[in-house]
Parts: C-alpha cells; sequence; structure tokens
C-alpha cells in the first residue's frame, strides 16, 4: 500500500513536467556555441506542438487570431476621417515560423524573429469624418490580405525556484512587424454606392502601408498584451531546466 501511494505521488507530481519536456523537443545547452541554432528548433518543435492545442497549458487548437477593436485617425479637425474596426478575426497565424532567435541566457534575454507567409482580416467597420473629399460616414465590411509578414518578439525574463526547480518569469515583453504586401478593402457600405465603395477602395489599397502605419500602434499594444499571456502561461508550466541546461 506505502509503495502504491508513492507511485500515485511521483505520476501526480512528476508526470506532467516531463510531458511539458518534450514540447521543446529537448534541452539546449547554454554551453553549445550554436545554442541559438538549438534555441530556434526548440521553439519550432513547440510550435508545432500547439498548433494542436494543448489543455494542460490552457491553450485551444486555432489558426486565428481575435482583437475586439482598433481605430485609425487620418487628418484633423471635426471632417477628419476616423474608422473604428471591430472583431476583427485574423486566420493563417498558425503557419508561423520562426527564422532566427539571438538570446543572452545570462540575462534570461531573448529576441525571436517570426515569418507568416499569409494572413487574411476580416471585421466590421464603423467611420466618421470626410475622405476623398466625400463624407464618409456608416459602416460595412472590411477585409484584408496580407502577405509575408515578419515580426520580432524581445522578452526578458527572470528566474526564481518552486518545487526545487527553475522556471522564469516573464518581466518584459515588446514586438514589432511589417507586412511586405497588402490588399484590403471595404464592402457592403451603408448608406452608399458603388461609385463611392469603388472609390474607398482605390483610395485603402493605393495606401495600404501608410495605413497599416496608421494601425500599428494599436495593433502592437495588442498583440504584445496577448504574446504576453501565452508566454506566461508556457512559462509558469514548464521549469526553465526543461529547455535549458548548464
Amino acid at each position: 500500500m506505502e509503495f502504491r501511494v508513492i507511485f500515485l505521488v511521483f505520476v501526480v507530481v512528476v508526470a506532467p513536467t516531463s510531458s511539458n519536456t518534450n514540447i521543446f523537443g529537448g534541452r539546449c545547452s547554454k554551453q553549445d556555441p550554436n545554442v541559438d541554432t538549438c534555441l530556434m528548433k526548440s521553439f519550432n518543435h513547440l510550435i508545432d506542438h500547439l498548433k494542436e492545442g494543448d489543455p494542460e497549458l490552457g491553450i485551444e487548437q486555432t489558426d486565428s487570431i481575435l482583437i475586439d477593436e482598433l481605430s485609425i485617425a487620418l487628418g484633423g479637425g471635426p471632417d477628419g476621417y476616423k474608422a473604428t474596426f471591430k472583431d476583427i478575426n485574423a486566420s493563417g497565424v498558425d503557419e508561423v515560423t520562426i527564422t532566427n532567435v539571438r538570446s543572452d541566457l545570462d540575462t534570461y534575454q531573448f529576441q525571436v524573429t517570426l515569418f507568416i507567409p499569409h494572413i487574411s482580416a476580416t471585421a466590421r467597420y464603423r467611420s466618421s469624418g470626410i475622405l476623398l473629399l466625400v463624407r464618409a460616414s456608416g459602416g460595412g465590411d472590411y477585409w484584408g490580405e496580407y502577405e509575408h509578414v515578419k515580426a520580432k518578439v524581445y522578452f526578458r525574463g527572470e528566474p526564481y525556484e518552486r518545487d526545487g526547480q527553475t522556471f522564469l518569469q516573464l518581466k518584459q515583453i515588446k514586438l514589432d512587424f511589417s507586412v511586405r504586401d497588402i490588399k484590403m478593402g471595404v464592402e457592403n457600405l451603408e448608406h452608399s454606392n458603388s461609385v463611392l465603395q469603388a472609390a474607398l477602395n482605390l483610395f485603402i489599397n493605393t495606401n495600404a502601408q501608410e495605413l497599416l502605419k496608421e494601425m500599428k500602434p494599436q495593433l502592437k499594444r495588442d498583440l504584445a498584451a496577448k504574446m504576453s499571456r501565452f508566454l506566461e502561461r508556457i512559462l509558469n508550466k514548464v521549469p526553465y531546466d526543461d529547455w535549458i541546461v548548464d
């Protein structure tokens, strides 16, 4: 009976940690001169594992990111054009690949470069103000196709001990991104006609990079918050000892 109790305790306490070790595909040695290459392979192994979801880490299977709302403003004054996008669904993010890792393991800092070949986005939007000398107030459906998306994520952790193992607590995270090619537009406009819709879509596609620049600060804040929650789940569950050894 005593042996059975000890065995059950071992399964409950040790087995989850052992299974978590496998999500990185093995450990990387801090002494390895090519440790960043090893980390890149480990992080890509983690991504492949999480594509199917991981209930233990609280991560569901999904190919999209949901963003509640973001806004842009073009021009000042009472007639400046403003648009608000709600219920943004960006699909295709599950095709992400990590193409580079730079680390400073002495200070627990990591910079990860990600690449996504294609993202499709849809949203509902409402706008007000004047655009192209025409009052463009109303709402409709937004769509966007983003090709060759690159992102850099920097994060820093701080080690702490728990249950005899070393974990990392996320202390800082920053990200930036770029998109090589963009096609986007609006449709099903309220209180509008085909001529105005065509003019709006021409303007949007001609100025796609500038419009993305307007969206970028809010997008970066929202994506950084989502990435922070994602990393915190992993770092809280998977000991640092399970992916880095001295």
